[in-house]
């Protein structure tokens, strides 16, 4: 199939317009550019008698301008024969001489049919793919023909065994110099589990590791010797935020080396003028196809191009066959998305040879759950099957839950008494309510989306040299620490929200085992406080019910069955294709699909707000807006919905498409205005 679609894809050019247009370009001479898609696809679909509802010729008429609804093709091709015949029949002409003097023929082929909704939800995920590996096959082809030199470069990347071996001696040397403590038994654990069980055969699997037991080293050890056993070709890690990746991204650049993984995300999206050293030039050719064995990407790249038409971003969808996609923190997933999430999946595994982890300390179980047909009759496998166990011998805290409704003053003046404490709020708005009670206490620091990532990561590195010397910290932070970030408080207070978050902020309180006595974490209710909308409200909503429950109450969240509770709670009582994605699939509607699969909603731009260099940095860009330049500028940048930028003008200045700078005051603490909403929050 994807043989004939190169077939056909650049008949259009064999027409006296386009090569006049190419004869022009030759002499240099500027030419109007001539649309060529559109008579490959019309004699494909003559070819396989589907004008009518043309299927298997949508991958050739969009492979420049992206994926049509078949309704509108039609339409479109209708149109374009009658309106010039002619270029049809010099594009037909063509071919048939071409076969003929090449003693070819058409291979026959069976090109997907209409038929029962899941059968469409297959074949519409079917032509995704055909079209990235026609797009990815035409633009390989193109930069060959143009610039050998930039093509030799998507060679040399190190193999899995290269990896493998660099992986393996890191983990031997931590594992000789690991103290002999619980964690670090529970840890190795984990991952001689994780090595037993990658030798099972591809499909779906479940790494369920309470917060702190070294899921991140275990899933990829499992990713790579899986790879290997099975003949896989890569790793994707999807993970749920840009401050994770990036710190995932350079834990495994230590181990690997900076050119052995591709970091994949929006905030490193290069600008289409550049060059580059040639190292830095191989990772950006390796992003455009995910042409990597190792790669780190966000959950919106990797979904949201599981479900786009446009050619730039399927492109490197069809290097996703036969290989394992690792899904950290999987419980992020937004609800409202989850059906075609999962379809999508499913479809990865059972139909092109990939395994999917999910990964998490808080599992949701998917397959439980009657709503989500979908994945009825899908069979997970536990990577580690005595998770429960570690649980219980992780046991590092003690939950207290206060329900009353208390003031800022009041949970102030107790926070106030306690040398280190961690403080996590629902919102940035919250955050700042909960800093202001606090008054000018110098040992109060602030973590939120505020802050541009230079700050944070600063922030990080003094919350984390207090902890070690011992001196007063009162960490007032949003829900940015509650995943992957390492750190290690004696007490953790968290705002009333979603039953898994809370436990994420646990993690995150007596996270070594070093204490003499139990971690504390206390669960309260600001009278003031507030709460992302949606299902993240829906949460925090069940997490009551469950928490005031007496057959569960606060310490049942040492039970990690207690999430499939949770989950199946939510799932019943959330619409779990809330925007029609499945019926748009089933009628093969990509604009559609396309449009409505946002794992956030709203437009955001990006600020660059005035912390340290970034104004030096900021003008290194506009002066030479290259890849490298725009990577040193992101530490520095702020993302703001675009109302935002209406609302706030007065303390924006553009200075280049879609980029911002931040002209009003930048508090060392507070980071930006305190009134803006925060588009994290819309990631769950």
């Amino acid at each position: 199939m994807a043989y004939v679609l190169g077939l056909f894809h650049d008949l259009g050019k064999a027409t006296k317009d386009f090569q006049r247009y190419l004869e022009l370009a030759s002499q240099g001479k500027p030419g109007k550019t001539v649309p060529h898609s559109v008579w490959g696809a019309l004699i494909l679909c003559k070819y396989l008698q589907e004008c009518g509802f043309p299927l298997a010729s949508l991958p050739v008429l969009g492979h420049h301008a992206g994926l049509k609804e078949p309704g509108t093709a039609a339409l479109s091709l209708k149109s374009d024969e009658e309106k010039e015949p002619e270029k049809l029949q010099e594009a037909a002409s063509f071919f048939n001489r071409m076969l003929a003097q090449t003693h070819s023929s058409v291979p026959e082929i069976q090109p997907p049919q209409r038929g029962p909704a899941a059968a469409n939800r297959a074949n519409e995920l079917y032509l995704r793919l055909l079209l990235s590996a026609l797009v990815d096959a035409d633009r390989l082809d193109t930069e060959a023909h143009f610039d050998s030199n930039i093509a030799g470069l998507r060679k040399g990347f190190p193999n899995l065994n290269e990896l493998w071996g660099k992986f393996e001696n890191d983990q031997n040397q931590l594992i000789a110099t690991a103290a002999d403590t619980i964690v670090n038994k529970v840890r190795k654990e984990v991952y001689d589990s994780s090595l037993a069980a990658a030798s099972l055969p591809p499909g779906f699997f479940r790494l369920t590791v309470p917060t702190g037991g070294g899921k991140t080293r275990s899933g990829l050890a499992f990713a790579l010797k899986h790879s290997l056993n099975n003949d896989l070709r890569r790793t994707v890690v999807a993970i749920p935020y840009t401050s994770i990746i990036e710190q995932t991204a350079d834990e495994y650049k230590e181990i690997f080396g900076s050119d052995a993984v591709l970091e994949h995300h929006s905030a490193l999206q290069p600008p289409e003028n550049e060059s580059e050293k040639p190292n830095l030039l191989k990772l950006r050719l390796a992003t455009e196809n995910w042409d990597h064995p190792l790669i780190v990407t966000t959950t919106v790249q990797l979904f949201e191009s599981l479900f786009s038409n446009h050619p730039g971003r399927v492109r490197k969808l069809h290097n996703l066959a036969r290989s394992v996609i690792l899904i950290d923190e999987v419980q992020t997933l937004p609800l409202e998305l989850l059906r075609p999430t999962l379809d999508v999946l499913r479809q990865l595994v059972e139909r092109y040879g990939a395994s999917v982890v999910f990964s998490t300390a808080t599992q949701p179980a998917f397959e439980l759950s009657e709503r989500v047909p979908e994945f009825t009759g899908v069979q997970i496998t536990e990577i580690v099957p005595d998770y429960p166990r570690h649980f219980d011998v992780l046991r590092r805290v003690t939950y207290g839950y206060r329900k009353h409704p208390e003031p800022w003053s009041q949970i102030a003046a107790e926070l106030a008494g306690k040398p280190q404490v961690m403080t996590v709020l629902n919102t940035r708005k919250d955050a700042i309510a909960l800093l202001d009670a606090l008054g000018d206490d110098p040992a109060a620091l602030h973590l939120s989306t505020l802050l541009c990532g230079a700050h944070r990561r600063q922030v990080l590195s003094e919350v984390r040299q207090r902890l070690r010397s011992g001196r007063e910290v009162r960490l007032i932070s949003t829900q940015v620490v509650e995943a992957g970030v390492d750190l290690d408080f004696p007490e953790v207070w968290r705002a009333i929200g979603p039953l898994d978050r809370i436990v994420q902020a646990a993690g995150r309180c007596n996270r070594e085992g070093r204490l003499d006595h139990q971690g504390r974490v206390v669960i309260f209710n600001p009278v003031e406080g507030g709460s992302p909308r949606g299902t993240y409200r829906s949460g925090l909503g069940e997490a009551e019910a469950l928490l005031a429950n007496p057959e569960y109450g606060p310490e049942s969240l040492h039970r990690p069955d207690i999430f499939r509770v949770y989950f199946r709670k939510l799932f019943d009582m959330s619409n779990l294709d809330a925007y029609g994605i499945q019926d748009f699939r089933d009628q093969f509607n990509y604009p559609e699909v396309s449009s409505e699969y946002r794992l956030i909603k709203g437009d955001t731009v990006p600020v660059v707000v005035p912390y340290e260099d970034s104004m030096d940095k900021l003008h290194a860009f506009l002066v030479v807006p290259s890849r490298l330049a725009w990577q040193q500028l992101q530490p520095y940048l702020v993302n703001l919905f675009r109302y935002d930028v209406t609302k706030y003008h007065n303390c924006l200045e553009q200075v280049s498409d879609n980029l911002y700078k931040w002209i009003c005051k930048y508090d060392e603490v507070r980071g930006i205005s305190e009134d803006l909403a925060d588009p994290a929050d819309l990631v769950v």
